[in-house]
């Protein structure tokens, strides 16, 4: 009854919603709905059997897949993969990073008719989900087919655990169709044990995003021509900025400029499409902009980078001579740390870090990180570094060593893959040794 009454409030929200993407589509905005792939339309042109299905939501959820995927190709290489994103954006990712490895289709609707169809089509042996995406419809399809499946990089932020918690009832049911919890932290396991799930499934792996290898190191100097820098530069990141950070790091920069006029500012908004809201803030401190997608080419002095292009942000760390990294001077939850640790830059964040808590915690203790509360604590903690450059990259050592540290949640997640998921492909490796 449960089930049936949650499919009919969402086809309700659904058909609401239509005709707004009608208008919009008609109007030239926003990108193509894939409405047969939405319907359960998945099973065209698949790859051969035996495959597995993996699900990541958007651009975070795709890029800490890829070290997973690079691990199933080479234990299981006899499996295809077939990727499903919701959102365009990790669309982008999956196309740009992981061509000729996995096949890229958009998750279906979850309703019993696109859901079943999906699964028709697709015929995976054993599904992981990215993260913590719960869809009643989908996993109970799963369960009914006999088809395992794994959360994988699990994790219950601070506000989906009190959105949960008030439906607990729901969710007992709706985790007990999950074969295992591949959890990231302690905390973290013990909130979806709380929700509902059986202990005995849940198991802490630590975090996929530790373990994502940083590119070849000489990148930066491929990325340092091709932004233009000339040898004297020195880059400030601002990454993954909201709205009211902009504003924030903006003021800073010119600030810093008085002292350092070798500072070039690369600014990464979160969400692309607010790309051109934030030139407008520079051009209200009358500061040129310059997009990534116009590079290369000649760049004025002074001039900041925005970033309007998705995936590249990790690449352009490697760049920069400290970063700060947003969604975290606004109530957002913070967003991933670790890669410029990884890349061993010193790194500056606000304290809204609910999302990324563990990682936070890590960096600070180890002395990779510094907390900032507002603009004056931003402007001083970059002074500080910039102006000692050998207390930056002993930063930046400390917090890459803090991260390497706590590596190896990618061959904990595939034992849980070969115990839980697919114990036949196992079987069959040992027999072939």
């Amino acid at each position: 009854m449960i089930q049936w009454l949650y499919s009919l409030v969402l086809l309700a929200g659904l058909l609401g919603y239509a005709p707004l993407l009608l208008l919009r589509r008609l109007r030239g905005r926003g990108h193509p709905a894939h409405i047969r792939e939405r319907l359960g339309g998945l099973g065209r042109e698949l790859p051969p059997e035996p495959r597995c299905w993996l699900h990541a939501v958007s651009v975070g959820e795709s890029v800490t897949a890829i070290p997973l995927v690079e691990g199933i190709r080479r234990r299981w290489p006899e499996l295809s993969l077939v990727l499903t994103t919701v959102t365009r954006t990790g669309a982008t990712i999956v196309e740009d990073r992981l061509a000729g490895r996995v096949t890229h289709r958009y998750f279906p609707l979850d309703l019993p008719g696109p859901v079943g169809r999906a699964l028709r089509g697709v015929r995976p042996c054993f599904f992981i989900g990215m993260e913590t995406e719960l869809w009643p419809n989908f996993f109970r399809a799963l369960r009914r087919r006999g088809i395992p499946s794994m959360i994988a990089n699990g994790r219950i932020s601070d506000r989906s655990f009190r959105r949960y918690r008030r439906i607990r009832f729901l969710m007992g049911p709706l985790l007990r169709e999950i074969s295992v919890f591949a959890m990231q932290s302690q905390e973290d396991a013990r909130r979806i044990i709380t929700l509902g799930a059986p202990p005995e499934r849940v198991v802490v792996t630590g975090s996929l995003k530790a373990d994502q290898e940083p590119e070849d190191p000489g990148a930066r100097e491929l990325w340092e021509r091709f932004l233009g820098l000339g040898p004297e530069e020195r880059v400030w990141i601002a990454g993954s900025t909201h709205r009211g950070e902009e504003e924030v790091v903006v003021e800073v920069f010119q600030r810093l400029s008085a002292a350092f006029p070798e500072l070039t500012l690369i600014l990464a908004p979160r969400h692309p499409e607010r790309v051109p809201e934030v030139e407008r803030i520079l051009e209200s401190r009358g500061l040129p902009a310059l997009r990534r997608s116009q590079l290369p080419r000649e760049r004025q002095r002074r001039a900041v980078i925005v970033l309007d292009t998705v995936g590249e942000l990790a690449q352009f760390y490697r760049v920069a001579e400290l970063v700060f990294v947003g969604g975290s001077l606004v109530p957002t939850g913070g967003h991933n740390m670790l890669e410029p640790a990884l890349r061993m830059k010193p790194v500056l964040f606000g304290p809204h870090t609910s999302n990324f808590r563990e990682s936070a915690e890590l960096l600070t203790a180890a002395g990779g990180a510094l907390v900032v509360h507002d603009g004056p604590e931003l402007e001083h903690a970059a002074r500080r570094l910039l102006d000692d450059p050998t207390l930056a990259k002993a930063m930046g050592a400390a917090g890459f060593q803090a991260v390497v540290g706590r590596q190896g949640a990618v061959e904990t997640t595939l034992d849980l893959v070969a115990r839980y998921l697919y114990p036949r492909g196992e079987r069959k490796d040992r027999g072939a040794a």
